[in-house]
């Protein structure tokens, strides 16, 4: 059992160090409300998810106040709209609905405007997709991810490809935000059907019918830990970091359990995934530079960021049996105030992003491009980094954001969590050649595990 006492030292560490719930997310399954009326299903869908979600904020600001614990986000995920809709044919006014959703409960996102399309494509499927651009231009909460690629299935390179459009319509119909829909829309290799985060988050077919799922968020708590530590070896940061990772997860879970029960829900996972924020002292590439690197994107950099990755799992393990999500570290360029430095001054490059994208916790992630960048370079660049995630057995995802009428040296500012970025070049060699074939990568030889 978890009570309050099992975290006070955890609870000291709130003030000057930025420790947080990142995120509770009430996940929801939306099967039973599958409708062949376009009007029938919206209404559906906004019942279920009111009956469950109307009372989300208010919970969690109570179990702020009560615990002392900072809870800034809280989201709703749902079963991917385009399984819901594919009956009715009705996404955008799924869309739409999930919107009035947000307004009313209050919610900061809701995600699960989603398509699983790793080994293949339905006539529905396509017709979603397509709707991804208008319904994130349309809607200010509302966040999309798509699965292209999975481990087993291999890399559908004609849903890749259509991915590539699809980035460019939503920065084109978001121009004058600067492209801020593509900040809402995630590509997946490997997505996990219960993760608390967005723009990723949905609530995946094998989940019940309405569960809590906490995202807990630590850096500046490790990098306070990493700052008594001059003279260390690695071996001895690793193990700090472990014991570090275990006292916030026990807070997650003890924030989870309560609003789970709150709520009338089940409660799912603890996802311990150290997310940066644009505030001084909240930052994953402050942790990395603490280890030692001079600027993260120098040499050193993959492996002190896999170091790090592997001791917040492990110390998360050891803390809950029910740890799950992404967890580990991200690195999403505009959220993090060390990468948006190391970006600006050319040390943190695209190419080494991607190689540190082997070893952390998701992908290529909050990345603004130049504007002119073909659609077949996006996908080049979706592909890769699914290649990344398919034959390492690990989840990979890219959130890029072509800025219409911005290019390299200019910037863009999100505001809130999404915080700012430089634009960063982008290689012009041509992909489209590639892209234009089509088909499926098949499957590395090691999916074979039956």
């Amino acid at each position: 059992m978890i009570n309050t006492g099992d975290i006070l030292e955890t609870i000291k560490m709130i003030e000057s160090q930025n420790l947080d719930v990142r995120t509770i997310t009430l996940s929801l399954s939306l099967f039973d409300c599958i409708d062949s009326s376009p009007n029938e299903v919206t209404k559906k869908v906004y019942s279920k998810i009111m009956r469950f979600a109307e009372n989300l904020v208010p919970v969690g600001n109570r179990l702020s106040d009560e615990l002392g614990i900072p809870i800034v986000n809280k989201r709703i995920s749902v079963t991917p709209i385009s399984l819901i809709g594919a009956a009715s044919g009705n996404f955008l006014g799924l869309a739409e609905t999930l919107q009035n959703v947000a307004n009313k409960t209050g919610v900061d996102f809701i995600g699960g405007y989603s398509a699983l399309v790793h080994k293949g494509m339905t006539k529905a499927d396509e017709r979603f997709i397509e709707t991804i651009p208008e319904a994130l231009s349309s809607t200010n909460n509302v966040c999309s991810s798509v699965n292209v690629a999975s481990t087993k299935s291999g890399i559908n390179m004609d849903a890749v490809a259509k991915m590539g459009d699809i980035i460019k319509k939503t920065a084109e119909l978001t121009s004058t935000r600067d492209a801020i829909g593509c900040a809402k829309l995630v590509v997946f290799a490997n997505a996990v059907e219960d993760n608390p985060f967005m723009a990723g988050a949905f609530t995946g077919p094998g989940e019940g019918e309405a569960t809590i799922n906490v995202g807990v968020s630590g850096p500046g708590v490790v990098a306070a830990v990493l700052k008594k530590m001059k003279g260390a070896s690695v071996t001895e940061i690793a193990e700090e970091i472990k014991r570090t990772a275990f006292k916030i997860t026990r807070a997650g879970q003890l924030v989870g359990t309560k609003a789970a029960e709150l709520l009338n829900a089940e409660f799912g996972i603890v996802d311990l995934s150290l997310a940066p924020t644009p505030a001084v002292g909240d930052s994953v590439a402050e942790i990395l530079e603490l280890i030692g690197l001079s600027e993260v994107g120098g040499h050193g950099t993959t492996a002190a960021l896999a170091l790090l990755n592997d001791a917040v799992k492990k110390g998360g393990v050891m803390a809950s049996s029910m740890v799950g999500g992404l967890s580990g570290a991200f690195i999403p360029v505009s959220e993090d105030s060390g990468m948006i430095s190391a970006a600006k001054s050319g040390t943190l490059s695209l190419a080494k992003l991607e190689a540190m994208t082997a070893v952390c916790s998701v992908g290529l992630d909050m990345i603004a491009i130049p504007g002119k960048t073909p659609a077949e370079t996006i996908s080049a660049i979706i592909a890769d980094e699914c290649a990344i995630g398919v034959v390492n057995n690990k989840t990979t995802a890219v959130r890029l954001i072509p800025v219409p009428g911005k290019d390299v040296g200019d910037e863009v500012s999100f505001g809130g969590l999404l915080g700012s970025a430089p634009i960063m070049p982008v290689s012009e060699a041509n992909a489209s050649m590639f892209i234009k074939r089509g088909g499926i990568i098949p499957a590395p030889l090691h999916s074979l595990k039956n």
